[in-house]
């Protein structure tokens, strides 16, 4: 007999969470992992978003609409019975940070604000950290009680463990990357003379731990030293990091010369964007998985990345790195961009080729088969 499989969406709001999810939707075939029939719950407005498959039902409970304690409430105290209405052999909670006491259950991991040595403290004493601490808290039960966990790079794996203890059961599914990145052609040659100046682009919201000042810092170096440099700023921001932010661009930037701050780009000018660039920046400190990154890697930019998290892992030689807490140490690494014709062509094709094995194709099969595998071995475990 075929499974059926419901899937909690009711808290998809970041930008990576719903990419994951239209992914395995629009790309997956559940009928091949023996399920017959997905239910998705989740509100108005991601349903809309996503395709119409003959597999999916989608619901969209008014609650989702409402405030975030009452999205919690109704995941708490009514998805599991709607979940049993609807028949569900399992439970996959695309966000960790869940009180739904389903049973069995697989959660995704995408959240390591929580975990990260160091981030904590950038955050404060505020709603922000108070906020972080709560996720932990949940996330760390959600793990404990699931029958499986998703997460997205090995690294992710390793520090959520040493927090919530070892888990029995845990795979790592990337996240994918859509062809409208890797099928864009590139028309910008290399700058070689002054007819303009290398363009670097930055796409991430602004955060504590994302450090565009200090992006900001190593263009404003690299000019003083007679680069014609500039800068583009993608993804927007509020609070605290914000403020640090402007503040930086001012003192660096007063006339307004090289920094330019785009706010948000959706998801279908994002690729026109990259394709414009010459050098893709990427310097925070705290990723689960970097999709911005392989966005930029599938596009073929040259990238100066970030030492820390999973960044390595994802990017491997296809880049060149920096402490990102450190201004000079991020100027060093596109300065080495700049001057090196030969550096420029491996990290370019290496990149390139590193991102190939980043499909929503791939992503959506392994998710599937993951959920599948983990209901039946949870049925025979209880003897049904």
């Amino acid at each position: 007999m075929s499974l059926v499989v419901g899937i909690d969406a009711s808290r998809n709001r970041s930008g990576g969470a719903i990419a994951n999810l239209a992914g395995i939707v629009r790309e997956g075939d559940p009928s091949s992992h023996g399920i017959g029939q997905v239910h998705l719950w989740t509100y108005k407005k991601l349903a809309d978003f996503l395709p119409e498959k003959p597999w999916l039902v989608k619901h969209t409970p008014t609650e989702l609409e409402k405030s975030i304690l009452i999205q919690v409430w109704w995941q708490c105290h009514s998805l599991p019975a709607e979940a049993r209405k609807a028949r569900c052999d399992i439970l996959y909670s695309t966000d960790a940070a869940t009180l739904c006491p389903f049973r069995p259950m697989v959660v995704m991991s995408q959240d390591m604000v929580s975990y990260e040595p160091g981030v904590m403290g950038r955050l404060g004493f505020g709603r922000t950290r108070l906020r972080a601490l709560a996720i932990l808290l949940l996330q760390n039960m959600a793990f404990r009680r699931s029958e499986g966990v998703i997460f997205l790079t090995r690294y992710a794996g390793r520090v959520i463990q040493k927090s919530c203890g070892a888990l029995r059961n845990i795979t790592y599914i990337p996240h994918g990357v859509g062809d409208e990145f890797s099928d864009i052609k590139r028309n910008v040659e290399w700058p070689t003379n002054s007819e303009r100046p290398i363009r670097c682009m930055y796409v991430s919201p602004v955060w504590e731990f994302k450090h565009q000042w200090e992006v900001v810092r190593a263009i404003e170096a690299l000019r003083r030293k007679g680069y014609q440099i500039t800068l583009t700023l993608v993804g927007g921001g509020s609070g605290k990091a914000k403020v640090w932010l402007d503040t930086q661009i001012r003192e660096s930037d007063p006339k307004g010369e090289f920094v330019e701050q785009l706010g948000f780009v959706s998801q279908d000018a994002l690729p026109n964007h990259l394709a414009n660039a010459d050098i893709f920046v990427f310097a925070s400190s705290c990723e689960n998985m970097p999709i911005s990154l392989i966005e930029a890697m599938a596009v073929g930019l040259l990238i100066a990345c970030s030492e820390r998290g999973p960044m390595p892992e994802v990017l491997q030689d296809g880049g060149v790195y920096f402490n990102p807490e450190d201004g000079d140490s991020i100027a060093n690494a596109i300065k080495k961009i700049v001057e090196d014709a030969g550096l420029r062509e491996r990290i370019s094709r290496h990149a390139k080729t590193l991102s190939q094995q980043y499909t929503w194709s791939r992503c959506a099969h392994q998710t599937w088969e993951f959920i599948a595998n983990t209901c039946f071995s949870y049925k025979k475990q209880i003897g049904v």
